[in-house]
């Protein structure tokens, strides 16, 4: 999965990073409003976890450059619910985790009505924090299966775990997150850039083989000790499963 981090504390914004990313997810990072903004507009994200307490700063004031029409980003100690706001009243409905250190009921209700789907008040522990990220996933994207099935593999993205043929498969993070992209996007071939953008956040430059080499790891533990295939290569092009 891929999720968008937006917070100005910088310290936190990395230790999130390396968590969600040790967990095999994809992660975007924003410091400000604006950038919260562009990115939004920009990319597809399964989570955005936004912090109420955006600082006003020059950035936050430029025209914002996804949409060319010159809208402003918000500014102010609460930008981070008129993020949300805005996100909403263009028809963005990507399910949003509000983070913040300010724990009055107040300041919960302006940000759900704004249009948040939770909210997680800091300091948390990180097993929280994706416990609540699998459980929008799931209720934030109905026309996601809470399982995907392809053949006779079956994922479950909340429980995270792999079988085939009714068997366990023990898969590493990234391993996971590469089949789960692949499952979700069924009969169709993947190009590798849209693997790379989409699992491991990074523009593909044409020289990378690492998605061929996690296909191949997915191989030796998903086709190998059935003595079937699963995996399709477009050669030249990408992967596809079903």
């Amino acid at each position: 999965m891929r999720f968008l981090v937006v917070d100005d504390e910088v310290k936190l914004v990395r230790a999130l990073r390396r968590g969600l990313e040790r967990e095999g997810h994809a992660v975007d990072v924003a410091l400000t409003a604006a950038e919260a903004l562009y990115h939004a507009s920009e990319c597809e994200y399964d989570a955005i976890l936004l912090d109420v307490m955006l600082p006003g700063s020059d950035t936050d004031a430029t025209e914002e450059r996804s949409n060319g029409r010159g809208d402003q980003a918000p500014a102010g100690t609460f930008a981070g619910v008129e993020v949300c706001r805005m996100l909403r009243a263009r028809g963005h409905w990507v399910p949003i985790l509000m983070l913040t250190a300010r724990d009055t009921v107040g300041d919960r209700v302006r940000g759900l009505d704004a249009g948040a789907d939770d909210y997680l008040i800091k300091p948390f522990a990180f097993a929280e924090l994706l416990a609540r990220l699998r459980a929008l996933v799931r209720r934030g994207a109905p026309q996601r299966p809470v399982r995907l099935r392809v053949d006779d593999v079956e994922l479950d993205p909340a429980a995270r775990t792999v079988t085939r043929d009714g068997r366990p498969v023990d898969l590493s993070p990234k391993e996971f997150a590469l089949l789960e992209f692949l499952m979700r996007h069924p009969g169709e071939v993947v190009n590798r850039r849209r693997i790379l953008e989409n699992v491991w956040a990074y523009d593909y430059d044409g020289l990378s083989n690492v998605v061929d080499v996690y296909v191949g790891y997915l191989r030796r533990k998903l086709e190998r000790p059935f003595d079937r295939p699963l995996i399709r290569t477009a050669r030249g092009v990408g992967y596809g499963v079903g």
